[in-house]
C-alpha cells in the first residue's frame, strides 16, 4: 500500500532501505506553523491548522500572520504577495493604535 502523502506520514512496509553517508541532509518544506508558539500567544487556527486571520490579522490584537502559516504550503510568489499585503495590513494597525511619538512629545 502506498502512502498517502498526507500527513502525519506513515512508512510504507517493505520499502525500507539503508545508504551509507557522511552528511544527510533533509528538505522537509514548510509542515505549518509552530504549536506551542500559537497556543502560548492563544492564536486561533483554521480547520487546517494554520492561522485564522481576517486581513491577515489573529485573533490577538498586534498579531498578524502571512504566506504558509496563514494559507499553508504554496508558492514563493503567493509568500511574497501575503508578505506586501500583511505589511500593509500591520501598517495600518500600528497607525490606528499608535501613542504619540517621542519625538512629538519632545518638541511641545
Amino acid at each position: 500500500m502506498r502512502n498517502s502523502g498526507v500527513p502525519p506520514f506513515e512508512p510504507v512496509a517493505g520499502t525500507e532501505e539503508s545508504h551509507p553517508a557522511e552528511l544527510v541532509l533533509l528538505a522537509m518544506g514548510f509542515v505549518g506553523p509552530e504549536v506551542p508558539l500559537l497556543e502560548a500567544l492563544g492564536v486561533e487556527r483554521d480547520g487546517r491548522g494554520n492561522v485564522a486571520t481576517t486581513d491577515y490579522a489573529s485573533n490577538i490584537p498586534g498579531v498578524f500572520a502571512a504566506g504558509d502559516a496563514r494559507r499553508g504550503q504554496s508558492l514563493i510568489v503567493w509568500a511574497i504577495e501575503e508578505g506586501r499585503r500583511c505589511a500593509a495590513a500591520v501598517d495600518g494597525w500600528l497607525c490606528a493604535h499608535a501613542v504619540e511619538p517621542v519625538a512629538a512629545r519632545a518638541r511641545r
